[in-house]
């Protein structure tokens, strides 16, 4: 059984490690009520522009582009996104693993990582890092993405990679994050059609207005853009959401074993305090 003293300075400690836990968990519960607010603010737009280059494709006929067809390169692009730092749960790791699940050869993937946690462990892995954004993931902003957009379609124009994909994680609620992996091009062509556009009858080919290539040249890239974008505030608010419930989490373990520790003082206290009276009465009995 562990001493007085043994007990005192572990539950000094654990009272200690309580503390930073606790004050962990407001900072992030503040960070997760801003980070919640943009990306629910935020998806509306980015889920109507899904929606419309859909729509665009399903009714475009047979147009041959070159963001819409596989390229002759084996190699994929893999936008990774997750945090700077750790004290998260499993929202790190769940975001590798669905990288590493998927299924493709390390030697395969080029990696455009958001966020240091992805880049150093995914390395470890034998994965490439291409290129790094560094702290983009502190304060994500549409020009980031761009940035970000710009690099992966000129590998993909170039013929350096022939996919591009983005594995990140998507905010529900508070608890409930997802993490994904989900391809961004080439652009999959919607091939059956919603029941709203059964409900209305036959589609209707698109008019395009001047070329074909020309729109698609000017509207993918922004879906693309828009698609990062979403994906980084969905990002930022599953972290922070997943950090103040691990640090919820911590505190609470550590309430409960420094509640442990108290009675488990208060236990050997009173032993020890039994002893000595033992020990007093032996005494005096042995001078009588």
């Amino acid at each position: 059984m562990a001493s007085m003293r043994e007990i005192k300075r572990r539950k000094t400690s654990i009272q200690s490690t309580a503390q930073i836990t606790k004050a962990m968990k407001l900072v992030s519960t503040v960070k997760f009520q801003k980070a919640k607010v943009k990306a629910e603010t935020t998806r509306p737009y980015f889920d109507k522009m899904y929606e419309t280059v859909s729509s665009i494709l399903s009714r475009s006929g047979n147009i041959h582009h070159r963001y819409l067809m596989q390229g002759e390169s084996q190699k994929k692009a893999v936008i990774v996104i997750t945090s700077n730092r750790g004290l998260a749960g499993g929202y790190n790791s769940n975001v590798e693993k669905a990288v590493t699940s998927v299924g493709f050869n390390p030697a395969d993937v080029q990696l455009y990582t958001v966020g240091s946690k992805g880049r150093d462990n995914l390395s470890k892995k034998g994965y490439a890092v291409a290129k790094d954004y560094g702290d983009v993931i502190e304060a994500p902003t549409y020009r980031a993405a761009m940035d970000i957009g710009r690099d992966v379609l000129n590998a993909f124009s170039s013929g350096e990679v022939g996919e591009i994909w983005m594995a990140y994680t998507v905010f529900k609620n508070t608890i409930t994050h997802i993490p994904k992996m989900i391809r961004l091009l080439p652009v999959a062509v919607p091939e059956e059609e919603t029941a709203e556009e059964k409900k209305d009858g036959p589609l209707l080919l698109m008019n395009f207005e001047p070329e074909p290539e020309e729109v698609l040249d000017a509207v993918i890239p922004k879906y693309i853009n828009s698609v990062i974008y979403g994906g980084m505030m969905d990002a930022v608010a599953s972290e922070n959401g997943a950090r103040m419930t691990a640090m919820d989490n911590a505190t609470s373990n550590a309430e409960d074993m420094i509640e442990n520790l108290t009675l488990s003082y208060n236990r050997a206290r009173q032993g020890a305090i039994t002893q000595e009276i033992t020990e007093i009465v032996s005494g005096a009995e042995a001078l009588k």
